[in-house]
């Protein structure tokens, strides 16, 4: 216990999650310096520990025992230990364990720091040559076939970039679910094995990344172009008006419900509109 009642923090560590270089000095130090490490897999984490030569008490906190785990490291946290979560790969509480923890310790008042390191989707995204300058995460897409069926849509109607993850027993039946939704010519970036050894980037349409999808292994992310002929309603007053004009015209409407629809997002007078196509 920590002189005056003093309570604990709580790190969000990232580690590795391939080349063992991509480990910050912070993090190598706040490791050090905790009292307890709270690991997806403790014989995962052992190894890591070792190659840095740390010797830290460690606790199993996985999806199967978050529940019950996170009221015994609250508890050690309220007893004043700082406690370091990590998971196997990356950065905790994406796709991986901590959300549970993270939002106890919030509503306890427990202090939580993040200690930045490698994630697999951002650096996927940066060197996908896809637009990097919005984009939805959907993590792993449902097996039940409703919700498989809502994100889909949601893909599909996106015009943002689309970030998926994907296991590669599972991904020519993804890519295929995909190319059922999507034109087979949205680009999409297939990275695998990120900072590993085959770390690799395959860049093509739907149609291209099935024919290659038998001989993928390894950890895959799947960068997605966003439906470039979709305009979300707030961005259409930001067009030039011949933009405008040509947004409703790739929809197959009539020039003169085109003038409508101009005059009606703009809220002018549709001869105003109308005397810029005369």
């Amino acid at each position: 216990m920590k002189e005056n009642n003093e309570i604990g923090t709580l790190y969000i560590v990232a580690t590795p999650i391939g080349n063992l270089e991509d480990i910050t000095l912070r993090a190598i130090r706040i490791l050090k310096e905790v009292d307890l490490i709270a690991a997806e897999d403790t014989r995962h984490t052992l190894k890591l520990l070792n190659h840095l030569e740390i010797s830290k008490p460690l606790i199993s906190y996985h999806r199967h025992n978050e529940e019950i785990k996170s009221d015994i490291l609250i508890e050690k946290l309220q007893d004043g230990n700082n406690i370091a979560l990590v998971s196997d790969a990356g950065t905790p509480g994406i796709c991986d364990p901590g959300e549970e923890i993270i939002k106890k310790c919030i509503d306890l008042d427990i202090n939580i720091v993040p200690i930045p390191g490698a994630c697999a989707m951002i650096n996927s995204l940066i060197c996908s040559g896809i637009s990097t300058k919005e984009f939805n995460f959907l993590g792993f897409l449902p097996l039940n076939k409703k919700l498989r069926k809502d994100k889909l849509s949601e893909i599909e109607k996106s015009n943002k970039t689309v970030i998926i993850y994907e296991a590669p027993h599972k991904l020519e039946a993804t890519l295929k679910d995909l190319g059922k939704i999507l034109n087979f010519d949205r680009r999409i970036t297939l990275a695998r094995e990120i900072t590993k050894i085959h770390e690799e980037f395959i860049r093509g349409n739907i149609e291209e990344l099935i024919q290659k999808s038998k001989d993928i292994k390894g950890e895959i992310v799947l960068i997605i172009e966003g439906n470039t002929d979709i305009v979300e309603e707030n961005e259409l007053n930001n067009l030039r008006i011949e933009e405008h004009y040509k947004f409703y015209e790739n929809q197959g409407f009539a020039k003169k419900d085109i003038i409508k629809k101009i005059a009606k997002d703009r809220n002018v007078n549709k001869n105003e509109v109308y005397k810029n196509f005369i």
